[in-house]
């Protein structure tokens, strides 16, 4: 997961015979889309489209769905320009460069401990934000630590807010096989999106794109993803490893699986409702499962004793450098902060990181709540999502309309209530706080009432500052006025305590593999533009070789007429028409984590090959570790791609823009 000014072009070239001049990767990264949904696209016309997955548009889809149209059962096809509708919400971003800060973020946090290290340094990080972009609506910058605090830099977007669907295929073809396919190979998935960006009501003109390709990949051949991977965990020590298995991911796993059976109720009542909650049951279904992978790997005992190796060599090269004496009791004093996180991560996660359980009526409250009492303080007092640099961003997230269904806030919130209660115990003083005599089921159906879901509301007490939100009557901003200062108590104290002097000693160890290993290590994953080489490979699995690519063919061989395995039936119709050995879904060794979806997969020419949709069940513990003969890369053909949208979906324009014919 290289960086784009880290990119190792000489291993890329012994490894595989290919060079990555300036050109080339300047054109890519030119051409690389960060979309504000989580998920990565790929320009691919100069008239700003994108191609992304289809999982990574359908929450658009469902947006613009109504009861009469149901955009993501029945997929969202446009014949002409003025069809392509806005996506509420949705944002895009292409990187235009990187500007490191790490001088001046240390200048300002050194000499601190504790919650005045987290505070200046995120302080600094808010400043260098707001020096490289000023108040430039086109534009964002974000400040990003890499290496555990080894290197601090600003990444420089353009940014698009209007963001346009143009092409979905219908569930069934996007999500073909469903969760029993999900991380297995092999996949008949036409995992594939549209989207397109416009400036003052018009298609962006974006003159540098990838060109597409019209050969299918090969055995062997080297492959380029181009995306932003969003979160890896590698450079952890081992104590904070076991922190992670013993502590966090039991507790998200049994809130994720109590949700994924509500939610499934919920959809079963009603087609309505079972259309509502879709996207969310997708979206926790596939967490569960990944996080059953992280689990797995850290219960491995041969894949943590590979990690206290890694750990003792670095120690060792560490003690033999007399300029690197002030690093070789960090890993102590991360392992001495355990305990305390263990001790008060249950509270941080319910009152302030995991707070509303996923509401987004919730998420408003909060953003309106902290905005209104931060804007009121000096900068330097604020909590640094909250600097000058950071509000335009918040105030867009406010004015944009994505739908609210009230049914699902009210799962969401008394879900919420219901596990922190359990979480913090029932006489714990701050839980009686947040609930006073009512019941968590009794207050989520009040806080679902909430008028927030209109954006008019929202922008109301967004203009109106501290005296309209505290003068609000909403059941919600009540509420969250005074949970708040129970949630900061909460975040003050694990800053205190855990990541104040963890992140002063993981600063010392990101200074010293620096030091030690140079450009010949990547950070770990920030949701921010990164480089994977590899290749064309299948892989073996209990003893049997796994082949790396599939066929239309084999596709409808799989096809059983039962969910998840039915076709849709403009799918059925097309049979005939279709060259049945065409390369549908590929394998590759690249390295990806959640964040890549939606990635670019491109040759040595640089012409995009597939488009990246998910791993194999080997990659789910991904997060803490790659290697390279199990972890695949599961992507779309290009070929597929073309194929389909010409014989089965009758996009010719759409081709044309594609291809050039």
């Amino acid at each position: 997961m290289w960086t784009f000014d880290g990119i190792p072009v000489a291993r890329i070239e012994a490894a595989y015979g290919v060079t990555l001049d300036r050109t080339w990767l300047d054109a890519v990264q030119a051409s690389a889309v960060r979309l504000t949904n989580g998920c990565s696209a790929g320009l691919v016309s100069g008239e700003g489209l994108a191609v992304t997955n289809g999982h990574c548009v359908a929450d658009c889809a469902q947006a613009l769905s109504s009861s009469g149209d149901d955009y993501v059962q029945d997929g969202f096809l446009t014949e002409a320009r003025e069809d392509e509708r806005k996506c509420p919400g949705l944002q895009a971003e292409v990187l235009l460069t990187i500007i490191d800060v790490t001088d001046q973020v240390r200048l300002a946090s050194e000499g601190k401990a504790g919650r005045d290290f987290v505070q200046a340094r995120d302080g600094a990080l808010a400043v260098a934000e707001l020096a490289a972009c000023g108040q430039d609506q086109t534009l964002r910058c974000q400040a990003i630590g890499f290496f555990r605090g080894g290197q601090y830099k600003v990444y420089k977007y353009r940014r698009y807010n209007d963001v346009r669907l143009v092409f979905m295929p219908e569930m069934a073809s996007a999500s073909f096989g469903g969760d029993p396919d999900n991380f297995n190979f092999p996949r008949y998935a036409f995992d594939i999106g549209f989207v397109r960006l416009y400036v003052d009501d018009a298609p962006a003109a974006t003159p540098t794109f990838l060109p597409w390709r019209g050969k299918p990949p090969a055995d062997g051949e080297p492959t380029f993803v181009v995306g932003n991977p969003g979160s890896t965990e590698r450079q952890l020590t081992v104590a904070q490893l076991e922190t992670q298995r013993d502590v966090v991911l039991p507790m998200l796993q049994l809130q994720r699986a109590e949700l994924r059976g509500r939610l499934i109720q919920f959809g079963r009542d009603d087609a309505d409702q079972a259309r509502a909650a879709s996207q969310a049951l997708a979206w926790v279904q596939n967490s569960y499962k990944l996080s059953v992978g992280k689990q797995a790997a850290l219960n491995d005992p041969a894949f943590l004793d590979a990690k206290r190796a890694d750990d003792a060599a670095l120690r060792a090269k560490v003690a033999a450098d007399p300029k690197l004496a002030d690093t070789t009791g960090a890993w102590d004093e991360i392992a001495k902060a355990q305990p305390a996180a263990a001790d008060l991560f249950p509270a941080l996660r319910m009152l302030e990181t995991g707070a509303g359980g996923g509401s987004e009526l919730y998420y408003y409250a909060r953003l309106l709540v902290r905005a209104a009492l931060e804007r009121a303080k000096p900068e330097a007092e604020r909590l640094p999502e909250y600097a000058d640099a950071r509000l335009p961003l918040i105030e867009r997230k406010l004015a944009d309309a994505p739908p609210i269904d009230p049914a699902l806030e009210r799962i969401y919130l008394e879900h919420w209530l219901l596990k922190t209660r359990e979480a913090l115990t029932v006489d714990a003083p701050r839980v009686r706080a947040l609930l006073g005599r009512d019941s968590p089921e009794r207050l989520a159906e009040a806080l679902s009432g909430s008028a927030l879901s209109d954006p008019e509301v929202r922008m109301a007490l967004w203009k109106g500052g501290l005296a309209a939100v505290e003068a609000s009557d909403d059941p919600l901003v009540r509420f969250v006025l005074r949970a708040d200062p129970i949630a900061r108590a909460a975040r003050a104290a694990y800053e205190a305590r855990v990541s104040g002097p963890v992140d002063i000693a993981a600063e010392k160890i990101a200074k010293a593999r620096v030091a030690v290993l140079g450009d010949g290590a990547y950070p770990d994953a920030t949701f921010s533009l990164r480089l994977s080489y590899g290749k064309v490979a299948g892989w073996k699995a209990r003893g049997e070789a796994v082949r790396a690519t599939t066929t239309f063919a084999g596709f409808y061989d799989r096809v059983t007429g039962v969910e998840p395995f039915a076709a849709a039936p403009r799918w059925l119709e097309a049979k005939g028409r279709l060259k049945s050995d065409t390369v549908f879904d590929f394998v590759s060794t690249n390295d990806i984590i959640g964040g890549n979806s939606g990635s670019p997969v491109l040759d040595a020419k640089g012409r995009l090959m597939g488009v990246a949709f998910d791993g194999n069940l080997p990659s789910l513990g991904g997060a803490y570790g790659y290697d390279g003969a199990r972890n695949r890369t599961i992507s779309v053909s290009a070929v597929a791609i073309v194929e389909a949208l010409s014989k089965v979906y009758g996009r010719d324009a759409l081709v044309k823009e594609l291809t050039g014919r």
